[in-house]
């Protein structure tokens, strides 16, 4: 013992205070990568957006708003569904 600290004279056995702030700042990042990467993931899964339904979202968009009338639409929704 020197001088009564205990091992080496750290009372957190000679790291001081990373010991406890890098796993903290460790878990912090950890949950804020998992956050990041469940909003991202359920933003795509709740609106329906990919690569392979955008058109199909921005067409009942346009239809719904008046841009377009049933004809155009129901053409446009044919073409694509064909590719």
């Amino acid at each position: 013992m020197m001088g009564g600290w205990g091992y080496g004279g750290y009372a957190n056995g000679g790291y001081g205070m990373m010991g406890m702030v890098l796993p903290l700042i460790l878990g912090i990042a950890i949950i804020l990568v998992g956050i990041l990467v469940f909003r991202r993931n359920a933003s795509q899964v709740h609106t329906g957006l990919g690569k392979h339904n955008t058109g199909m979202v921005i067409l009942r968009e346009r239809y719904a708003s008046g841009e377009i009338d049933s004809g155009e639409y129901q053409s446009r929704k044919k073409d694509l569904e064909a590719k």
